[in-house]
């Protein structure tokens, strides 16, 4: 369906209190060869939807690896061309992620990977002021590193925390050798400073704080850095600290607590980790599992709604990223009563994995996120990134 009618549909039923579900999907860019993932979108002041992604011949041990992005007016339905967001000739960029400050600037935020290891990553920053001519590139009028010092407490609130995650149980031989690594990594002072970077969209409180969640390779764990003065300065938080919980994303609850939804990167059980913060992210509670929802070691997305309630994309599975699903909760995450899949097939048919998701002012939900998808007989791959637009009558009805 032309999405020029899907919206007057929409909008008409909206009049008439009969919203209609639906559901639309697009690739943003025919397949390809290259390696395309790491999307993230955001809806402009004028209505534009951006989104960015990195592309390459590989991820971090490719040095041709450079930020992508694309508009797509809503008055058309049509995708731009991709342009080219950010690139540091001769070393791949990676893992970005976007939003609009509360000056209606635009920030990229994404790390260079120095060696091709992750652990080398090296956080930047580009905002702009001029981004909203209708179907162009933004025009940056800013770049720069963003420094990370987690403070001389560091490595003492690793210990810590890191005790208290683990409990008073018999550790293996292995986990021995994997904490004490860890206590290492924390008493340098070069490897807590290097290595972290992004990977969800970043939160805006309202009170204007601004919160962008980290993670590390290195470490294995999540931490945030924020800033109350509009970016001009930034500080980190305390680590979140567990057994490989990454790439936070973050929702608030009424009473005000912040919370982190985390990738699995560790042994099984395989679930979504949990962090609740109360200073809204300076310190961070226990590191948990979520009782309901797994998590196979991908990237996921929680947010908000605009009255409150917690939505989550995620893959639904222990292993594989071949499920995508959006799930609904009204009681800020302790039971999820709606949930719809974006993409649901056989475990080796393909990949539809790390999601963006937001709601857009007309109260509909956007999400990008990345399909690789293969070929059986001729064992080939092709990559791109796929935006779905949905409403949530669509979500909360049907199977």
């Amino acid at each position: 369906m032309n999405r020029v009618v899907t919206i007057l549909i929409a909008l008409g039923a909206a009049v008439s209190g009969l919203a209609k579900p639906f559901l639309e999907a697009e690739l943003i860019f025919p397949l390809e060869h290259w390696h395309n993932h790491g999307s993230c979108i955001v809806e402009t002041p004028s209505g534009e939807f951006l989104v960015c992604w990195f592309h390459g011949s590989g991820e971090r041990t490719a040095d041709d690896v450079e930020i992508l992005g694309a508009k797509l007016d809503p008055s058309t339905g049509h995708w731009t061309k991709p342009f080219s967001m950010a690139d540091t000739p001769g070393f791949p960029d990676t893992n970005c992620c976007m939003m609009i400050d509360a000056n209606e600037r635009l920030w990229l935020l994404w790390p260079t990977i120095l060696d091709n290891r992750w652990e080398s990553a090296l956080m930047k920053y580009k905002i702009s002021s001029d981004y909203q001519r209708l179907g162009q590139a933004p025009v940056w009028h800013t770049e720069k590193v963003m420094h990370m010092k987690p403070g001389t407490s560091f490595e003492a609130v690793v210990r810590r925390k890191m005790g208290e995650y683990l409990g008073d149980r018999e550790l293996t031989d292995r986990e021995t050798r994997w904490v004490r690594s860890k206590y290492e990594q924390a008493a340098d002072k070069l490897t807590r400073r290097l290595g972290w970077f992004t990977r969800a969209h970043p939160y805006i409180a309202r009170e204007g704080r601004m919160i962008v969640g980290l993670y590390s390779d290195g470490f294995d764990f999540a931490t945030a850095i924020y800033s109350d003065d509009l970016g001009k300065n930034w500080t980190m938080s305390e680590p979140m600290v567990g057994g490989g919980n990454i790439q936070p994303s973050f929702a608030r609850k009424k009473n005000g607590t912040l919370v982190a939804y985390m990738r699995d990167n560790g042994p099984a059980p395989k679930r979504v980790h949990v962090a609740e913060s109360t200073d809204l992210g300076k310190t961070w509670g226990k590191v948990h599992d979520h009782p309901l929802l797994p998590n196979p070691g991908a990237g996921l997305e929680l947010m908000n709604l605009r009255d409150g309630r917690f939505l989550v994309i995620y893959n639904d599975t222990e292993s594989g990223r071949h499920n995508l699903a959006v799930a609904l909760s009204e009681d800020e995450g302790k039971t999820f009563r709606w949930k719809r899949y974006l993409q649901h097939s056989r475990p080796g048919t393909g990949s539809y994995h790390y999601p963006s998701i937001i709601q857009a002012r007309d109260g509909t939900l956007h999400v990008t996120y990345s399909i690789f998808t293969r070929n059986p007989k001729s064992g080939g791959e092709g990559k791109s990134i796929k935006h779905a637009h949905f409403n949530l009558e669509w979500l909360t009805t049907g199977e």
